[in-house]
């Protein structure tokens, strides 16, 4: 670790009130969180701040890590005379609240983590930024990290929050931003979090491609009590883009715990468009409708028996709630180990299917073929041979706005 660095920070709220500390994401400043403030200062003392590297604190050689951030926020406390404090922290800002409520469980009294990670892999990707970063600068990045900050729909609609965005993000320090990278990419969090004892809430942005809902799904798991909230039409600045249902959220966790109330709050917190989950069923059947489509999912549930509702209950908690949920393959990739599986058994039942997943999941009809003559170099000719004629007929069929999903498979199946 290195010598804590002073970074900037502003007070907003009674002066003698219980205190929030708000941590920021990568590539961000302090006013991430303006639509925040205001709810939250009516009750509490309210404390943001840049991190190192990051707005108008001081950018320090790297390299940097998360630990390194941690102890940042540890030395603002102190320099406040905080003895504890409720966190907050979203994305990289999660990631340092994660370490300091593991290491420094006395001075974390709430603890809500967003849009975060414990693991946020691959290495090389944040090797190849923190590169671009140091060459060319953060403007180099910008466009392709504020794609990923906010939902096409958001993007659409409030031009002008997202160049505000934007500038924010191309005036950090390329140095900072590069360090910063580089503390992500060593950064794993797994073994801290059965460590963590303070009330927590991690909350996901359902359409977030950096962190989706499964990073924080496993994280939940991993930290006794801890709830998970999903909030609908959100991306990875989940607190920018639906200011007030995250904020109804972080206020219901802390507040009505130190009101001592039994479910933590979140029920009466929870607002529209927000899912609260800590089951891997729930999230196991929400994978799925986004994969499937609904129309698939309520057939298969419509053809539940008694004789096949363990087998549905087994494929939607373990299939689809923990390992299609797992976050070290991101949904593309599991699309293309499923076609390949798929072809390689000669599961033609469930081929189409899941050609129309991969479509869903992002694979063009291009990639798909590759997919497909891959698996016959490693699976054989005449296995991907019938691949490639039921994905054309789906391709076909999609093409002439046909809704039909192809051959189904067999009751009971996914």
């Amino acid at each position: 670790m290195t010598a804590p660095v002073k970074v900037y920070s502003q007070v907003d709220g009674p002066s003698d009130a219980p205190v929030v500390v708000l941590s920021g994401s990568l590539g961000t400043a302090l006013e991430m969180w303006d639509a925040q403030v205001p709810a939250l200062a009516r009750h509490f003392r309210v404390v943001r701040y840049d991190l190192r590297g990051h707005g108008r604190s001081p950018v320090p050689p790297g390299p940097y890590e998360i630990a390194d951030l941690g102890a940042d926020l540890i030395a603002l406390l102190d320099r406040l005379g905080v003895a504890r404090a409720h966190l907050c922290g979203l994305s990289l800002g999660g990631m340092l609240s994660l370490w300091t409520a593991a290491h420094h469980p006395e001075r974390v009294d709430h603890l809500v983590v967003l849009c975060t990670s414990a693991l946020l892999g691959p290495p090389e990707m944040w090797i190849e930024r923190a590169a671009v970063v140091s060459a060319r600068g953060t403007a180099a990045v910008a466009d392709s990290v504020v794609s990923r900050w906010f939902t096409p729909s958001l993007q659409r609609r409030a031009p002008e929050l997202i160049a505000r965005m934007r500038a924010m993000l191309a005036v950090t320090p390329a140095a900072g931003y590069a360090a910063c990278c580089g503390a992500i990419q060593r950064m794993d969090l797994r073994p801290d979090l059965a460590a963590i004892r303070a009330p927590t809430l991690a909350i996901a942005g359902a359409d977030d491609p950096s962190t989706p809902p499964a990073h924080l799904s496993r994280i939940a798991r991993a930290i006794a009590g801890c709830r998970l909230a999903v909030v609908d039409e959100a991306a990875h600045l989940a607190n920018v883009e639906q200011p007030e249902r995250t904020t109804s959220l972080i206020l219901a966790h802390i507040l009505a715990h130190l009101r001592g109330d039994a479910d933590g709050g979140i029920a009466g917190g929870a607002t529209e468009g927000t899912t609260v989950s800590d089951t891997p069923r729930e999230i196991g059947m929400r994978i799925r409708r986004e994969v499937l489509g609904d129309a698939h999912v309520d057939r298969a549930v419509a053809q539940t028996t008694p004789f096949s509702a363990a087998f549905q209950d087994f494929i939607t908690r373990v299939a689809w709630g923990d390992v299609w949920a797992r976050p070290d393959l991101d949904r593309r990739t599991r699309s293309c180990v499923t076609l390949a599986i798929l072809t390689a058994l000669g599961r033609d039942g469930e081929i189409a299917l899941h050609v129309r997943a991969a479509l869903r999941n992002g694979l063009t009809p291009v990639e798909i073929g590759e997919v497909l003559l891959h698996t016959a170099v490693y699976a054989g000719v005449p296995a991907a041979n019938r691949a490639f004629a039921i994905a054309q007929g789906v391709l076909d069929e999609i093409a002439a706005g046909s809704p039909g999903s192809g051959p189904e498979p067999p009751p009971g199946k996914r």
